[in-house]
């Protein structure tokens, strides 16, 4: 029995949401405009009064797998059009910069070379560089899911490594150290 397939969405103010007849679920607000395709046709969706609620009409495994799944997405979407989301992401280590310019990024992680990486329209970016603090990338979209990957893409670029914690990692993660190798 999903519990997360079972809790109603609450549409927030200035989102609508619209179900068409081939299960594609669209969902409008002022920070734009999601859809997505629901890939089975046991989930029914129903709106009233300003809640969304999902049931299924049968329950083997996939569908109730599928039922908390896309309640969980579509209760995202509702949030991202009303709301958005947000991911901070911190530049540890000596000389690690970064810069934003309308829809790129230029990162000076340590190597030879910057690395210049080119975001979706979608995806907003703002850096903070203040004197004796680590640098902070913010990355703002409607999109949870399109900022999760943009965001696992520049963690890829230097991931944090166990020995000193240095590289790009998101504000407040916990890295796990380990002790250094004894000398001889």
């Amino acid at each position: 029995m999903s519990r997360v397939g079972k809790k109603p969405i609450q549409i927030l103010k200035g989102a609508t949401i619209t179900v068409s007849d081939d299960n594609i679920v669209t969902v409008k607000g002022p920070l734009g405009e999601l859809s997505r395709k629901l890939a089975t046709d046991k989930i029914s969706i129903a709106i009233e009064d300003g809640v969304l609620t999902m049931t299924r009409s049968s329950e083997d495994k996939q569908t109730r797998a599928f039922h908390g799944l896309y309640r969980q997405l579509i209760a995202n979407m509702v949030k991202g059009v009303a709301e958005g989301f947000e991911t901070k992401q911190e530049l540890v280590g000596v000389g690690y910069r970064a810069e934003a310019t309308n829809q790129q990024l230029k990162l000076s992680l340590g190597f030879s070379h910057d690395i210049l990486f080119v975001l979706p329209k979608e995806v907003e970016v703002v850096t903070l560089s203040e004197k004796g603090k680590n640098p902070v990338i913010i990355l703002k979209s409607h999109d949870n899911e399109l900022l999760g990957l943009v965001a696992a893409k520049i963690r890829s670029f230097r991931s944090p490594e166990p020995y000193k914690g240095k590289g790009v990692r998101f504000v407040a993660e916990v890295v796990r150290r380990k002790a250094s190798k004894s000398g001889k």
